[in-house]
């Protein structure tokens, strides 16, 4: 599912800006991959989304889970099917639904979405802790304002689809 786009002229943007942003694009899908890899748990980065789709929506239908992460319905149920074995997510049906499959997360489940949070905002403080605080106000002041210019497109909000 790609992101919408204004259908107005876009300027590009200068070399040295670019060059921040790709960096600073690099550094912070590095800190999200990393935090999948410090739960030292083996759920691959696509199980990992799905993790946190239902984190944010509480039990869910998988097809509306697939919707959340932009992918069709059998690899949600493949992803499933091995988050269900590893006892990180669980399958039910919708009362008034009964073909309708829903899943939701284990105690597990929802403890690895909450450790790998946690070693985020952790690995962030550290590397925020390198510059002097009014960098670091300047940054967190820059970010709020490109977040605020991505709006839902890019992960923003929990019905995104591009959860990390």
């Amino acid at each position: 599912m790609a992101p919408a786009h204004d259908h107005h002229q876009v300027p590009d943007l200068d070399p040295r800006a670019a060059e921040v942003l790709q960096a600073a694009t690099r550094m912070l899908a590095g800190v999200a991959l990393r935090s999948t890899d410090a739960l030292d748990v083996g759920v691959t980065l696509p199980q990992f989304r799905l993790l946190a789709v239902l984190a944010d929506l509480g039990p869910a239908p998988s097809g509306q889970a697939a919707a959340a992460l932009g992918l069709d319905r059998s690899t949600i149920t493949r992803l499933a099917d091995r988050l269900v074995a590893a006892g990180y997510v669980r399958r039910g049906s919708d009362p008034g639904h009964r073909g309708v499959v829903t899943l939701d997360l284990t105690r597990a489940g929802r403890g690895l979405v909450e450790r790998a949070a946690a070693w985020r905002r952790h690995e962030l403080a550290r590397i925020m802790s390198r510059m002097p605080a009014a960098d670091r106000d300047a940054v967190i002041a820059a970010l709020g304002l490109l977040v605020t210019a991505a709006g839902d497109d890019y992960g923003v909000t929990a019905r995104s689809p591009v959860p990390l």
